[in-house]
Formats: structure tokens, sequence, C-alpha cells
């Protein structure tokens, strides 16, 4: 599985109330959450990010709350992987439970803001085309490219 987008970079620690406010959890609905994805730490992601773009973050990304929301905004905000040195582990299980790939890397902070990627999930291989450099991460065995590929975790159940 190949990803290919553009970058939209963050810093660490950035908490699933900045991901999606929690004045915005009364609805579960993946449309309306998009519409306000990371507003109160970038308030024109909304308006830059296109289908297949990806995050890529330093460390501890996705702390704070255990809510599913901040995965599911992300993901329908057209976000296609999440990249960072180090997750949160409850949202690191979010995302891949949604079918949101992530990948931790260490140098993950050696990537910027604009720069295009594309990334093999199944070696673990992210190519910076504009940089022309190359970082590695941990690959995703095949139960969890299962997973994502199926869309998460209960389209896989289903489909078993």
């Amino acid at each position: 599985m190949t990803i290919q987008g553009t970058v939209h970079q963050y810093a660490d620690n950035v908490d699933t109330d900045v991901i999606i406010p929690a004045r915005y959890l009364n609805t579960a609905d993946p449309g309306e959450l998009a519409k306000h994805c990371m507003e109160d730490i970038d308030a024109d992601f909304v308006r830059r990010v296109r289908p297949g773009d990806i995050i890529a973050a330093r460390q501890n990304f996705g702390c704070g709350s255990s809510r599913e929301h901040a995965p599911l905004a992300i993901k329908a905000a057209g976000i296609s992987l999440v990249i960072a040195r180090s997750f949160a582990r409850i949202f690191f299980r979010n995302a891949l439970n949604i079918g949101l790939p992530i990948l931790e890397c260490p140098r993950a902070d050696e990537i910027n803001a604009g720069d295009e990627l594309r990334v093999d999930l199944s070696a673990g291989l992210i190519e910076n085309l504009t940089q022309g450099t190359a970082y590695e991460a941990e690959p995703f065995p095949p139960f969890l490219r299962d997973i994502i590929e199926k869309g998460g975790l209960m389209e896989a159940i289903r489909g078993s």
C-alpha cells in the first residue's frame, strides 16, 4: 500500500482537545467533525487540506483524552496518513480501529510543512520527494495492514 501526499507539520504533544475541540463532541458524524479538525491549533487547516494529504508531527501525537473522535476527524478531513516520532497509545489504537494509517518514525521532525511524501506502508519506507531524502519507519505487520485496507477493525471483522 503506497500513499502520496503533501505534509501538514505539527510540533510535540498535539492533544486530542486541539485535534477536535470538546465543543464539537456532541456529534459522531465524520463530515461534521472534519469541518472543525485542528481549528484550535491551525485555523486554516480545513481550508488547506486536500484528500490524500499527510500529517507529520513530533512526539506524543494524540495525547490527552481518549476520544475516538480525534482520528475520525483527521481521516474525514482527508488526511491519508499520520507520521510522528511517537503517538499516545490510545490514539494509536483508535486510529487503527478506524483504519487511519499511522507510522512512528524517529526522524519525523525532519519533515517540513509542504513537503511531498511517498510512503510504502508495507516496507515502512518514507520518501521525501521534496528534500530527496528517505526515512525508515516500523512497517505494519500483515494483520494490521489488513485492518487498515478494510477501513478499520469493525469492517475487517465483518469481512472475516
